[in-house]
């Protein structure tokens, strides 16, 4: 679609190249995922060393009072169920919120309301089929549709 970059603001940000877990004392590893990283599955990759959650920092300042910020929670909620693990989301404006891995939301600070959540870190589940194998089944059907496709054209008659 020509997008070079999804938001206009000042400075330069480059991708780094390897993404790290972050260690906490007395917690078990985070994966942190700043702002629209965490809207896209794709960001959160499968590897051997799964972390224990993930923690989603993000400034919706920009968003108003909206939609956006709501639609935001939804899709962080989103990874949570995908990968089985808890997300903490920490926004500037609101929607703050703990999530566990079956995406239920166990704290919540409302849009627009400043405080501080004190909630438990709920536990992570096993590795679900989506973190397993990601977006291969969809690819496999999309795939398999478009070899029927494309074997029943060639046996129409013109």
């Amino acid at each position: 679609m020509g997008f070079v970059q999804l938001t206009k603001g000042q400075g330069v940000f480059l991708p780094g190249l390897v993404r790290h877990d972050i260690e906490l004392p007395n917690a078990p590893p985070l994966l942190p995922l700043i702002c629209y990283e965490a809207i896209f599955p794709d960001e959160i990759d499968a590897r051997a060393a799964r972390p224990g959650w993930m923690l989603n920092i993000t400034n919706d300042g920009w968003f108003g009072y909206s939609t956006g910020p709501y639609q935001h929670l939804q899709q962080a909620r989103m990874r949570a169920i995908e990968q089985g693990l808890p997300l903490v989301r920490a926004a500037n404006t609101g929607i703050s919120a703990v999530i566990d891995p079956v995406g239920r939301i166990v704290a919540r600070l409302g849009l627009g309301v400043e405080g501080v959540l004190d909630s438990g870190l709920p536990a992570p589940l096993p590795p679900t089929v989506y973190a397993r194998v990601r977006d291969l089944p969809a690819a496999l059907m999309v795939a398999l549709a478009m070899m029927l496709v494309i074997s029943r054209g060639r046996r129409s008659p013109s």
